[in-house]
């Protein structure tokens, strides 16, 4: 069975390190832990109290995930990071101290729930910047904040925005600015303090190493760069975090030599991937290699082989194919054999596909040493 390792000693110190970076310049932060599926093991590996001390909130996109965490630890603060579905209202308010809105009639329905279970629930209200996904529009920001600050089970606590996120609108000063512009706007219109000003995640964290986000940004929502070590920005390494965290093995479970090109027509009923022939390539043969896993468990198109000789070349829906040339390592012997591994480089949402299969055995790791196996 095809593995996924993940290496919680190295992720913790990422968080660590997160930690004292962020506070080093007076930025809260949320630890997103979406990628993960709720999955409890997880929770308990990453999740003590050493790592949590210095973190504002816990937040996840699903409901399911924040029900595990408030069963583990139920002094976390958690936040639901997507705007709520009407029909899970009450859900959110019982397991979310914090939810990211954009809708009226949503943030009513809210306050309602809240009174109904005698909480007062807080509230980001995310702001449209430009990526056009969640986000009230700009000139109508300081009328929607008018309709629901007054409302007695809710607390509006922050203004938020999304970038990076479908479009790939880079976050900018110019672009935070407008967001601490229209907090400054609202306190004075209000009378209020909102003490919470998210600028985005991951992506926009080399904003504060190159010293260009506006002094009122002083939330991120992180989750990328503390479990990958990279930002989405640039995809590069943020700091020193360790970028070797997700492991994947998948063991060859054929291997023969056959044609680059298919024999016969091919027409558009495979469902897999297929890469494009040339004409040169026409006779010619190199080895192939079947490996465990297929399009249930992942798209092939976040993978990258550790070994640079080997191209994926087509997957169907528990199968996948790669190219592995003659098969030869440096002294002229066999390289691979049926029954070895390949490792896999998985990137954030091969991961996330991956914890949710299964087909997929997980297992824990601290240095070299297995932690557990699920």
């Amino acid at each position: 069975m095809a593995q996924l390792q993940i290496n919680i000693t190295e992720i913790r110190n990422n968080i660590l390190k997160l930690n004292s970076y962020l506070k080093t310049n007076n930025i809260k932060w949320s630890l997103i832990t979406k990628v993960f599926s709720g999955d409890k093991d997880f929770m308990k590996q990453i999740l003590t109290p050493d790592i949590v001390k210095d973190i504002h909130s816990v937040g996840d996109s699903r409901l399911s995930s924040l029900k595990n965490l408030k069963e583990l630890n139920s002094e976390l603060i958690t936040i639901y990071i997507k705007p709520p579905a009407k029909a899970y209202i009450d859900d959110v308010v019982k397991y979310a101290d914090i939810s990211l809105n954009s809708s009226y009639k949503t943030i009513i329905a809210l306050n309602k729930a809240a009174k109904k279970q005698d909480k007062i629930h807080k509230v980001i209200i995310m702001v449209e910047l430009g990526e056009l996904r969640e986000g009230v529009n700009r000139e109508d920001l300081s009328s929607f904040y008018s309709q629901i600050f007054n409302l007695s089970n809710i607390e509006v606590v922050g203004l938020g925005s999304n970038l990076g996120c479908m479009y790939g609108i880079e976050p900018t000063y110019d672009k935070l600015l407008q967001l601490s512009l229209y907090k400054e706007l609202i306190e004075l219109k209000h009378g209020t303090k909102l003490d919470l000003i998210s600028g985005g995640s991951s992506i926009s964290l080399p904003l504060i190493e190159n010293k260009k986000i506006p002094k009122d940004i002083n939330h991120f929502r992180i989750g990328e760069s503390a479990f990958f070590g990279t930002s989405p920005l640039d995809n590069k390494q943020f700091l020193d975090l360790c970028t070797d965290t997700f492991n994947f093995y998948t063991q060859i479970i054929e291997l023969e030599e056959k044609g680059i090109v298919p024999d016969g027509i091919i027409n558009d009923a495979s469902i897999g991937h297929a890469t494009d022939f040339e004409d040169k390539d026409l006779g010619r043969t190199t080895f192939k290699a079947i490996l465990d896993f297929g399009l249930l468990d992942v798209d092939q198109e976040g993978l990258t082989p550790d070994d640079k000789r080997i191209k994926l070349v087509g997957i169907t829906s528990d199968m996948t194919v790669v190219d592995i040339g003659d098969n030869m390592d440096k002294d002229g012997k066999q390289k691979y054999h049926i029954g070895d591994n390949i490792c896999l480089d998985p990137s954030y949402l091969s991961v996330a596909r991956l914890f949710n299969s299964k087909f997929i055995e997980k297992k824990f790791i601290s240095g070299n040493k297995l932690i557990t196996k699920f």
